[in-house]
């Protein structure tokens, strides 16, 4: 009697539910593929958000030569001009104005309102020489520049070999993209770059 009673007993807590084991398997099917959508979903929005405050540029080139070397890769901050102003010594990227399809990278040399000089291997800004070790070689140029509202002087660190400032003008400060800040690749040249501070006097008005 004992045998029948548990064997009864377990009967009845197995019981067979008829198409159970197909509604969870769907069950499963859909939370699996909500995950993957929602996974989906927080990469595209990371992705958006990653590309809004920074960019990711290939040096093309020799023009920022010794401070940058072709085939590095920078990452740059679209947010530094949002909460600072540009200063003389940074290096930016920008949309080329003669053709803003193309980026070029060079270093901010005057801002509005400056006068630049160049002359007998030297810059000048606003008359004071700037001592600038981070240069190739100085300059075998000369000119002379009046920097107009809205715009910046920007030359590369190889002055005798970058397509800048002196030969095609002033950058309008709405073709700036964001400031360079970090060389990531390739990983043995990984570092922060240095914007130096050109400590000139601002001409009086």
């Amino acid at each position: 009697m004992e045998t029948l009673q548990q064997d009864e007993q377990a009967e009845i807590q197995e019981p067979v539910i008829e198409g159970q084991a197909g509604e969870e398997e769907k069950i499963n099917w859909r939370r699996f593929g909500l995950d993957i959508l929602e996974t989906l979903l927080l990469a595209l929005i990371l992705f958006f958000a990653i590309n809004g405050i920074s960019a990711r540029v290939r040096v093309d080139g020799f023009s920022m030569r010794p401070t940058l070397e072709d085939g590095e890769f920078v990452l740059v901050s679209k947010l530094s001009y949002l909460f600072g102003s540009t200063q003389r010594g940074d290096i930016i990227v920008f949309h080329f104005p003669m053709n803003p399809q193309e980026e070029l990278i060079k270093r901010v040399i005057g801002l509005p309102g400056d006068h630049i000089r160049v002359s007998a291997g030297n810059v000048y800004v606003n008359e004071q020489k700037l001592t600038e070790p981070y240069i190739a070689a100085t300059p075998s140029y000369s000119g002379e520049w009046i920097v107009a509202e809205g715009e910046l002087f920007v030359l590369g660190d190889n002055r005798n070999n970058s397509n800048d400032s002196k030969d095609w003008g002033l950058l309008p400060f709405k073709n700036v993209v964001g400031k360079a800040v970090l060389i990531y690749w390739p990983p043995p040249l990984w570092d922060v770059i240095q914007h130096p501070q050109l400590i000139v006097q601002t001409p009086s008005n």
